[in-house]
């Protein structure tokens, strides 16, 4: 009887155990729409220049990038690869406007020494390199040092510069530098590409060399302010500031803000998805 009993309960932990990893969430669940460090690998103040960073780019152009790190997705519902992962946690959170399919995920698993730049079904796979570059050339060189935090944000701020940006304003990537010879135009290029999607941060700091229409005084005092936030279906309406500290000559002008798009299951993301494009390394 005894035995009989024993076999019963060897069944049911069995089926509990089984059960149990049945249930096993295939990913986190997102805390925020710009930073999850969940594995804890920035600093405060690193975390906050980030999430300054890309809360600009998707007020600014519409492109909901996100950085996710995570001690291991050995913890989660296990996918048969990094890839795998990455494109499931994306479609699971629905990073990106639904309708573009132009969200960013910037994935770190710290104890699997392994990362992803995962983007959204909107992108060409011309893009896929530029991705690549900045994992090869930014970012692993640091994690490889034991330069974590330093790593992550100059990558994100690669990403934003070298695929973001550009595909927000309509332009083909880049193509990496092969030599010192070829650096130069490139890097004339993407100077000038920057300047073209950064206009709003240019305009600001240009106001230090402009002069007063009213008094003429040099060192205008520039900046913009969010009178209505973007929804997802709706955009929001701001005002760029200028005034001079000298003689008191203040102008307003109202500039448009792009809707989020429509809402996903992701926690406040847009319902976007990705095919699977992107760039992986490994440390």
């Amino acid at each position: 009887m005894w035995r009989g009993i024993l076999r019963s309960f060897a069944v049911m932990a069995l089926l509990l155990g089984l059960c149990g990893a049945a249930q096993a969430e295939p990913w986190p669940a997102p805390g925020e729409l710009a930073v999850n460090d969940f594995a804890g690998l920035l600093p405060r103040e690193a975390a906050a220049r980030i999430r300054a960073e890309l809360s600009d780019l998707r007020a600014r152009t519409g492109i909901e990038a996100v950085l996710v790190t995570l001690p291991t997705r050995a913890d989660y519902d296990p996918a048969p690869s990094l890839e795998a992962f990455a494109t499931r946690l994306f479609n699971g959170w629905g990073i990106g406007d639904a309708t573009r399919n132009d969200g960013i995920l910037i994935l770190i698993l710290a104890e699997d020494r392994e990362m992803r730049i995962e983007l959204g079904a909107g992108y060409s796979p011309e893009y896929d390199i530029p991705a690549q570059d900045v994992i090869d050339r930014v970012m692993l060189p640091a994690f490889r040092e034991g330069r974590m935090a330093e790593g992550i944000e100059a990558g994100v701020g690669a990403v934003l510069t070298k695929i973001a940006e550009r595909h927000a304003a309509g332009l083909a990537p880049a193509p990496a530098p092969r030599s010192w010879a070829g650096a130069l135009p490139f890097a004339l290029f993407a100077a000038a590409a920057a300047f073209l999607v950064l206009r709003g941060r240019v305009w600001r700091l240009g106001g230090r060399l402009a002069r007063c229409p009213s008094c003429g005084h040099r060192g205008i005092l520039r900046d913009e302010v969010v009178e209505e936030a973007a929804t997802a279906t709706a955009s929001g309406r701001g005002l760029r500031r200028q005034s001079c500290p000298a003689c008191g000559w203040r102008e307003s002008r109202p500039y448009a803000i792009a809707a989020r798009g429509p809402g996903g299951s992701g926690g406040g993301f847009g319902g976007g998805r990705s095919s699977g494009g992107g760039a992986s390394g490994r440390w």
